[in-house]
This record gives C-alpha cells, structure tokens and sequence, in this order.
C-alpha cells in the first residue's frame, strides 16, 4: 500500500485523525449534550452501528500507512465509558508509522485508567475542566460531579508519564471569571492550559454570537494580570495561538475559531463513532466508510474512497460563519458523535 500524502482543493494536507469511539457520555455539559436534550429518552446509536474495535484499527491503519497520518487522537463522547478502551489503544500503538497516541476525556474515569492507558502506548491527554469553582463546574457537567474527581484523574496521568493539557471552554455569563484563576492555578505546573471559544458545534448547545468570549478578550483578562507574549507554533497546522507566560518557561493557548479563524491550515479529519468521515467540525454530514469495509471493500478500493472525500474537500466554515450569519443555521453533526 503505497503511503501518499492527500491535499484537499485548498491545498490542506491531510495530518491528523481523530477518531471517536462512542456517542454517549457521562457528562451533561450544556455546550455539547444538554441535559434537556439528551435526556433517559435519547435514542444513542445501538450497538451494531458502533465500529468495532477491528473495524477502528483496520480504518486507522489505511490513514497511517496510505495516507501518511502520524497522530491519532481518541475522542467521545466520553471515550472511557466505551468499555475495554484500553485494548483499542493497544492494537492502535501496534500500527507501523503512528508516532503520537492522544486521548480527550472529561477526566472524570482518568484515576480508575491512567496506568493502564499509558501501558497500552497512550501518550498524551486532554482534560476538559470549565471551573475550578465547585458549583459552577458541577452545575457545567450537569451530573453534579465535582473538581476534585477531576483533579485526581489529573494527578493521577501526570503521575504515570501522560502529558496533560486542560482545555477550558469559555462562556459569557458562565464561566468567563474562572479564566484567571484556572491560569493562577496552572500557571507554574507544566500542565498547559488552553482557553477555547465557545462555539455552534451541532444543534443542540443554543449558541448565539454573545455569549463567545473572544481570544482578544481572554488575552487581555489573563495579560493583565500574569503577562503573557505570543510564540511560535509547535507545528503547522496547530489549532491554539500560543502564548508564553514572561516570568517563566509556561504557557498558555487560545482555540479562537469563532473571532480569529484558522480553517487555512486545518489538517484534520475525524471517523465518526458510526463510521463517517468527517472533513469538519462544523459539517452537516458526513462520508460513510462503514458500510464499505462491511461490504468487504479492499485495502484499495478504500483508500481510494478516503482519497476522493478528502481531495474533494472545500470545508471553511469558521472563516465564512460571521460573513454569511445564516450558515449558522444549517444543522450540523452532534459533537458528541464526533468529537471536538
């Protein structure tokens, strides 16, 4: 199988995978699945419909070696409610070619898991934590779970040799006052600590224009009171504006897709729990390749499908939201089915 790079009609390169394992969760945040929403009634995706773990791994494989994916992130849903999680992350670390293994998780199972994540070839993690404020997180969470689970489960990967980043999502009249203390809290771990705009990811989270807390904004909240200046990216195509705390080696990112888009060099594609190809967050639907591998499809003849969706890929929605305000009205994929 021959290892082909795959650019799409703006010429993004295809870099990075992430892969979400399940549409459910044990959370009940307000700006993914609302508990109104999704309430005992919701219909989640039965079984049969979920891909297996040999199915992930088979899909997986043909990203790393035909279409040249070195990163593999694992999303939800909440990932860890998939049970025996840590023998997909085992088969995955097993694939020739894959050089990074990340997770996100709303940490709240992170304590019961962290060792063995890390022994099966996971490297890193992502933890959503909103509030450091006991009540507001718990209210946030709408499973009334509190910080300090959250805490532990963080303790608890740093302690095994994660590395750890803690993403905030920032709402006003929320949370937008917990942006300095969560800085004061990790501001001298060398955990970093990434600020996200809230953004209209589905249909289902109300989103309306006032209540983003702009990067411009958080940059001030937080400079006022712990300086901070701009660095360099890590790599091409990384999602956070990066800023470095003057005082000291840290720092600190801001995911600013709603006020300073970054659709350009976005370089991700993301495989739906049911098996779609994703070629944005914010896309109304996706590519089904599950029923191609059940259909016993080879090697080939998926690749090639893989290679058309990508290549036929014109996705620039962040950059178009606040030019054509009616784009946010088109429904869109549930993040819990994709993923952040």
């Amino acid at each position: 199988m021959a290892n082909k790079r795959f650019y799409d009609q703006l010429g993004r390169p295809l870099r990075d995978l992430r892969i979400s394992v399940t549409d459910r969760c044990n959370f009940r945040c307000s700006y993914c699945m609302p508990s109104e929403i999704f309430d005992k009634d919701f219909m989640f995706l039965p079984r049969n419909e979920v891909l297996s773990f040999e199915e992930i791994t088979k899909l997986a494989t043909l990203f790393v070696e035909g279409a040249g994916i070195e990163k593999i992130r694992i999303t939800g849903g909440e990932p860890l409610v998939r049970k025996d999680l840590v023998k997909l992350i085992r088969m995955l670390s097993k694939i020739e070619g894959i050089k990074d293994i990340a997770m996100t998780t709303n940490g709240a199972l992170l304590k019961k898991h962290a060792l063995e994540l890390k022994d099966a070839g996971l490297q890193r993690v992502t933890i959503s934590l909103d509030s450091l404020n006991d009540e507001r997180f718990r209210k946030i969470n709408g499973r009334n779970v509190g910080v300090d689970q959250i805490l532990e489960g963080i303790e608890a990967a740093k302690n095994v040799g994660l590395q750890v980043k803690i993403n905030m999502v920032v709402q006003r009249g929320l949370n937008h006052e917990d942006i300095v203390p969560m800085v004061r809290y990790f501001k001298d771990t060398d955990i970093i600590l990434r600020f996200i705009e809230f953004m209209d990811v589905g249909n289902s989270n109300g989103w309306k224009l006032d209540q983003v807390v702009s990067k411009k904004e958080i940059f001030d909240r937080i400079n006022k009171e712990f300086p901070i200046e701009p660095i360099k990216p890590n790599y091409e195509g990384e999602v956070a504006t990066r800023f470095g705390f003057k005082d000291n080696d840290n720092e600190i990112g801001i995911i600013s897709s709603v006020t300073d888009a970054f659709c350009s060099n976005c370089q991700r594609a993301r495989l739906s729990a049911d098996g779609k190809l994703v070629t944005c967050l914010f896309a109304s639907e996706g590519h089904d390749l599950r029923d191609l591998l059940r259909s016993g499809a080879s090697d080939d003849q998926l690749l090639e499908r893989i290679a058309s969706i990508w290549t036929a890929r014109t996705d620039r929605y962040s950059e178009e939201r606040l030019l054509h305000t009616d784009k946010k009205q088109i429904r869109k994929i549930e993040m819990s089915h994709i993923g952040g």
